[in-house]
């Protein structure tokens, strides 16, 4: 298994529109990876390590996929319209990391 993981940073100024995210964009990226999709988890930042600091980010979406080229076989052809569809609900870049499940 594979853990696809995007994290949208906090930061003066950013904005994340998160019920755009859950209701429109997670439709889109249901109707994308379909099957391929297995587990979905979404994070959003309280705090940093300290109560009341800032958390480093505002957002960390977490995609299971059963291997690296699902993901890529579907992504590709589909990254420009899902990048696309950023503005509508963050200016915050995300950062992408695709790990492998350990435990």
């Amino acid at each position: 298994m594979i853990n696809v993981t995007v994290m949208y940073p906090s930061g003066e100024g950013k904005t994340f529109d998160m019920e755009y995210y859950l209701s429109a964009h997670f439709s889109l990226v249901r109707e994308v990876f379909g099957d391929a999709l297995k587990a979905i988890r979404i994070d959003r930042g309280l705090s940093g390590p300290f109560p009341g600091s800032t958390p480093p980010y505002m957002v960390i979406c977490h995609l299971t996929f059963d291997c690296a080229e699902s993901f890529a076989a579907l992504m590709m052809p589909n990254a420009a319209r899902i990048m696309e569809d950023l503005p509508n609900f963050t200016n915050a870049p995300p950062t992408i990391q695709i790990s492998e499940a350990v435990q």
